[in-house]
């Protein structure tokens, strides 16, 4: 299982797609019309081999609408991983006592689970039926259309993993353990599931709500070019991280 796919939600989907790609390079591969039936629309962008989703929701019953509410602004929504059998994924993790909220089998199958079973954040299991080697970086991902190759840039080269906020890190850590079926390791900020490709880390509440995505860690070719130009589109910058969409892109050197 890998990080795949990770969504941040927007009151207002253009000025954060227009932020990420001034600060970190990225285009948009796929605005995804499937996505409606959730009251959203999107915007998909191909990070080296994984990829950074915007939704904002169009329609007053969008749980996506509700849970910017209650996040209080934009914010991280939605993490998803992707295994070599996600069908077989959704039965082991549903009789682990997850409700599944949404699925689809097919060449695309995918099961998202529900957020109250997952520390208040949307988790998706996904997979591709039919590839080669689901495991490839430059495997095939519906999601971001048939053409995300051409959509890659050189400034950001991959997603390398996400942080989630909890009033109880430790334990929201061994509730994901259990139910992705990931050893909890000590990471440098705590409790840490290393998958076999990519991470999530757990951390004490940095806003009110004390729940979802608030940190991502992205590896990108220049660092300081990114903060420079961070600074110049007025996005605001803490340390090495930048901050878009209420989320904490943290800036690791490209190996």
């Amino acid at each position: 299982m890998w990080l795949r796919q990770v969504a941040l939600v927007a009151h207002d989907l253009e000025p954060v797609v227009d932020r990420l790609a001034n600060v970190l390079g990225l285009k948009v591969a796929y605005n995804d019309p499937g996505v409606g039936i959730f009251g959203l629309v999107n915007a998909v962008m191909p990070v080296g081999g994984e990829f950074l989703e915007v939704v904002q929701p169009v329609k007053e019953d969008a749980s996506a609408l509700r849970y910017l509410r209650r996040r209080g602004g934009d914010a991280g929504y939605m993490v998803i991983f992707e295994a070599a059998d996600a069908s077989g994924e959704r039965e082991r993790i549903r009789g682990l006592g997850a409700r599944v909220i949404a699925e689809r089998d097919g060449r695309y199958t995918f099961t998202h689970f529900h957020p109250g079973d997952f520390g208040g954040v949307l988790t998706s299991v996904d997979s591709v039926v039919g590839v080669a080697d689901w495991f490839d970086r430059d495997s095939d991902w519906p999601p971001a259309g048939h053409d995300w190759r051409n959509a890659r840039n050189e400034v950001s080269t991959a997603l390398l993993g996400v942080a989630i906020q909890s009033e109880s890190p430790a334990a929201t850590a061994a509730r994901w353990g259990q139910l992705l079926g990931v050893a909890v390791t000590e990471g440098p900020s705590g409790a840490r599931l290393d998958l076999a490709r990519g991470y999530v880390d757990f951390v004490p509440p940095v806003d009110e709500d004390g729940t979802g995505v608030v940190g991502i860690d992205i590896a990108v070719s220049d660092p300081a070019r990114v903060i420079e130009a961070a600074r110049r589109h007025g996005v605001p910058v803490e340390g090495g991280a930048v901050l878009i969409c209420g989320v904490r892109f943290r800036l690791i050197p490209a190996a």
